[in-house]
């Protein structure tokens, strides 16, 4: 057993060996003991592989067949050699195919050959061909229906039905797929040439053995005749028997197309499916035995059988239904209970489409949706640091033919609607002169544009209009509803997974934080409050060591996040400078910095800004003013205050500026220039 459980340990040597020993027997000597153990090991081989191709439940659990398919035809041809070889100079092929040639076909060396030929019409005409036809077929059907089949798998990915590392798999099991079969497609004609290459060696070894046997043991005619042939039979059928295995083997593999079970499962429980068919047909069998002419005790006993099967299947199948039909509740309490559950399970982000744009979804009608919000999840994965859960695509009934709404949780977050057969026409400036069409605002940044019949697209693009058509409309919408959203997204277990990922390569700072410093749940609301402000968490490294640091002092969730953003400062304010490094900010003047410094009232519930609200919105308007006319410039600046009044601002400013960055001194990097372009005034 040791030695067994050694060998198998290293089987990719045996394989070596394998194929090694195989070209040496063609060109070196073998005794015949050994030729009759390698004969023995050949047959059994074949017997082994037949039967392990009953039990695969598909063809992609033998993958490697192919391959041993060829290496299983070189061993029988080197066997052969061999044989031919001890034929020809000793007249002795050894005990197997002595008794091959005597006792399977009784000594008589024309039904040895007539069997011999039989057997190579039945595997080269009948099993080989069949099975070579069924390969090329199904290599040429699994190669056309991969585009169809990964669309599917895209389509199953983006509605949430199965998960990244599922997709992955049914990709590389298409992909397996089509290797296969078209490797198979090319073996098969291993067995074609293997069938012609014996028939040839019999011949070779039927005429050389006869003249070797007249010209050097000077034996008479008749004696040579009857002793090569006899070994000539038998090294046949020695050969061919394991040789027609292996092809049943081939067929077998090759039409497995559609099953889940093994061979013979499959077949007695869709032939007693039928439970009429095993009666039927003992009924016709009984009815031969009572002819005259036709022997009667044959028929009987086989129509007795067929019988006895197909009463004992009818009598199964009523069981079966009458214990259905005693037990009706089980299904019908499970049904509903599922059903119930996918109904309260919500959906973290939904596309929900009019029934007009379905063509856009549905890949054979033209539309890449499907395809374009897969590429859109990775890329803010990318850009944001999170995992972007899949986007469920439906369609709802009580959406107008052309809207559509972005579902975030279940809860609808936006809403826009799709004007059919125009381009969506878009400019920074005034849209209302040059160019003529319908107006409207474009739903992702808010700008002014226009619908644009088809054929105005070159005129469009002629005055400076960025041209766009619904498809891509709608995926930059949801990008930045995404985007605006991605806060809501994270849930407890994606910080869970992301903690689990930076374990991996940093684990000292995920060790030293979680939990004895901080819980996931407040990590999540860090996390949370970086990503509501469009602070990527990519560098989740230097997040944890910030607040792992601050967290001894207070565990401020408020607090905790501006240290984290004190900590990528550097992130946050790259994408707002310039080409030579400067950050274009509009500051606080610092009278009306102090005056909302002092407005800060302390709570048992945290820090909130109490100013009032005429002084507010006076700040407010003022901003408004300032960053207009920053934008009318080509210019996107930043709000810069204090670190303590921050987050404060931000959250007095969002509702009228909500896509204006307020960032802290604190965060500005060193070798970084602050231009002043505006200042808001007492």
């Amino acid at each position: 057993m040791s030695t067994v459980k050694r060998m198998l340990a290293h089987t990719d040597l045996l394989a070596a060996v394998s194929v090694v020993v195989v070209v040496t027997m063609l060109v070196v000597p073998l005794p015949t003991p050994l030729i009759d153990i390698l004969i023995t090991l050949n047959i059994s081989a074949a017997l082994t592989v037949v039967v392990a191709t009953m039990y695969m439940k598909g063809a992609l659990e033998f993958s490697s067949f192919p391959t041993l398919l060829l290496l299983t035809t070189m061993f029988r041809l080197a066997i052969n050699v061999s044989v031919t070889r001890l034929i020809l100079t000793t007249g002795d092929a050894g005990n197997v195919v002595k008794s091959f040639g005597q006792f399977v076909v009784g000594g008589n060396v024309i039904v040895g050959l007539v069997v011999f030929l039989i057997l190579v019409v039945i595997q080269f005409v009948v099993v080989t061909a069949g099975a070579g036809r069924v390969a090329e077929v199904s290599a040429r059907f699994t190669l056309d229906a991969m585009p169809g089949k990964q669309m599917a798998i895209d389509a199953d990915l983006n509605a949430g039905l199965v998960t990244e590392q599922e997709a992955r798999a049914r990709r590389t099991d298409i992909a397996r797929e089509a290797d296969f079969y078209g490797a198979m497609d090319g073996a098969s004609k291993f067995v074609k040439g293997d069938a012609m290459a014996a028939v040839i060696i019999v011949a070779i070894n039927l005429i050389g053995g006869i003249a070797v046997g007249m010209l050097q043991h000077h034996l008479s005619f008749g004696e040579a005749v009857h002793h090569f042939s006899m070994l000539t039979v038998g090294d046949g059928l020695a050969a061919q028997i394991p040789a027609l295995l292996i092809s049943v083997a081939t067929g077998i593999i090759v039409t497995r197309s559609a099953s889940d079970r093994d061979l013979g499962s499959d077949i007695t429980n869709q032939i007693l499916a039928q439970r009429k068919a095993p009666l039927v047909a003992a009924a016709a069998v009984c009815m031969f035995g009572i002819i005259p002419g036709l022997p009667t005790l044959p028929f009987l006993i086989v129509g007795g059988i067929l019988a006895t099967i197909g009463w004992s299947a009818r009598k199964g199948l009523l069981t079966e239904q009458a214990d259905a039909e005693t037990k009706p509740e089980q299904p019908a309490l499970e049904a509903p209970a599922s059903e119930a559950l996918e109904r309260i399970a919500v959906d973290p982000l939904e596309l929900a489409i009019g029934f007009g744009l379905v063509p856009q979804v549905d890949g054979p009608s033209g539309g890449n949706l499907v395809r374009r919000v897969s590429t859109i999840r990775r890329q803010l994965a990318g850009d944001l640091g999170i995992v972007i859960p899949a986007v469920r695509i439906h369609d709802e009934v009580g959406l107008e033919s052309h809207e559509y709404i972005v579902k975030i949780r279940g809860s609808e977050v936006s809403r826009w609607r799709i004007m059919p057969g125009h381009l969506l026409a878009m400019d920074a400036g005034d849209v209302a002169e040059g160019l003529n069409g319908i107006g409207t605002v474009e739903p992702a940044f808010g700008l002014p544009a226009r619908w644009i019949h088809e054929s105005q697209r070159a005129e469009a693009e002629e005055l400076g209009y960025t041209v766009v058509d619904a498809e891509s409309v709608i995926v930059t919408h949801l990008t930045e509803t995404i985007r605006a959203h991605a806060a809501d997204l994270l849930s407890r277990q994606d910080v869970k997974t992301l903690l689990d990922q930076l374990k991996q390569s940093n684990a000292a700072v995920v060790e030293e934080v979680v939990p004895d410093l901080l819980s996931v749940g407040e990590i999540q609301r860090v996390l949370q409050g970086l990503l509501a402000e469009g602070v990527a968490i990519r560098d989740l490294s230097t997040i944890l060591e910030a607040i792992g640091d601050k967290a001894r002092v207070t565990r401020d969730v408020t607090l905790l996040t501006e240290h984290a953003r004190q900590a990528l400062g550097r992130a946050i304010t790259a994408p707002h400078l310039d080409a030579a490094m400067r950050l274009k900010a509009i500051t606080l003047d610092p009278a009306v910095e102090q005056e909302f410094a002092r407005s800060i009232a302390q709570t048992s519930e945290g820090e909130y800004l109490a100013i009032e609200p005429s002084r507010a919105r006076a700040v407010v308007n003022a901003l408004r003013a300032q960053v207009e006319h920053a934008t009318a410039h080509g210019v996107r600046p930043v709000l810069l205050c204090s670190g303590r009044l921050r987050r404060h601002l931000r959250r007095l400013v969002s509702q009228a500026q909500p896509h204006l960055p307020v960032c802290s001194y604190n965060e500005i990097a060193p070798g970084i220039d602050i231009e002043t372009i505006g200042v808001i005034s007492a």
